[in-house]
């Protein structure tokens, strides 16, 4: 069975759901940097912090990822390359570990109210989940390679890093799992290793997928 991407009809459906998702995405980023802005520093010691701290969580991340993409696909449903195969495949993985994380370890640590409901339905329950659903119906469809999914394994390890060395000379932690300072580093190093394991195995779950859904059609040619 074969969902030819090349017709207009899947072209304009592909189309629109990659934008949904990058509307989901960015704007419940965009809610977020305002209240940032627009709030001062909040629970950081300066502003400036505050900006850095939003930029630094993974969730952030990932929907500006997850919504970088969207965009490019709503624009050519049928975009490619090896470069982007690896930044589709992040985003897509990213994603769904910010889903999975949040509404398994995260959700409740935190009362929210007014633009902070919306935002945070936006980035960790709906962007989440319309960007696993619109992979499966509209692809781009086959993609992932092994290749693929070890140079995905990038990003997240740059990110742990970056987390932790920031972390020591600043004492902050964007989650707690991750927080030293509470739980030492044995066991902040044992939640990311947990972590680490969920993003492959999910990994290979979408090779293995990619290979035997519907192929949602071939990169355009070049001409």
């Amino acid at each position: 069975m074969t969902h030819e991407i090349r017709t207009p009809e899947r072209a304009r459906l592909a189309r629109f759901l990659h934008l949904l998702v990058a509307v989901l995405a960015l704007g419940g980023f965009a809610i977020e940097l305002v209240v940032a802005i627009t709030g001062g520093p909040g629970l950081a010691p300066t502003h400036a912090e505050r900006m850095v701290r939003l930029f630094s969580f993974f969730t952030i991340q990932s929907n500006l990822l997850i919504g970088g993409v969207s965009l490019a696909l709503a624009m050519d449903p049928r975009r490619d390359g090896p470069v982007f195969r690896v930044l589709r495949l992040d985003a897509l993985l990213c994603i769904a570990v910010t889903g999975i994380v949040y509404n398994t370890m995260l959700r409740g640590l935190v009362e929210l109210t007014g633009a902070g409901v919306v935002s945070n339905s936006m980035l960790h329950v709906l962007a989440p989940l319309f960007a696993v659903v619109v992979w499966l119906w509209v692809g781009p469809r086959p993609r992932v390679t092994a290749q693929t999914v070890w140079w995905s394994v990038v990003y997240p390890i740059v990110w742990l890093v970056y987390t932790f060395v920031r972390g020591a000379a600043t004492g902050w932690y964007p989650y707690p799992f991750l927080d030293v300072n509470a739980l030492g580093y044995a066991g902040a190093i044992t939640n990311s290793a947990i972590v680490a394991v969920v993003f492959l195995v999910l990994a290979w779950g979408v090779q293995w997928a990619d290979g035997r859904l519907p192929d949602t059609g071939r990169p355009a040619p070049r001409v």
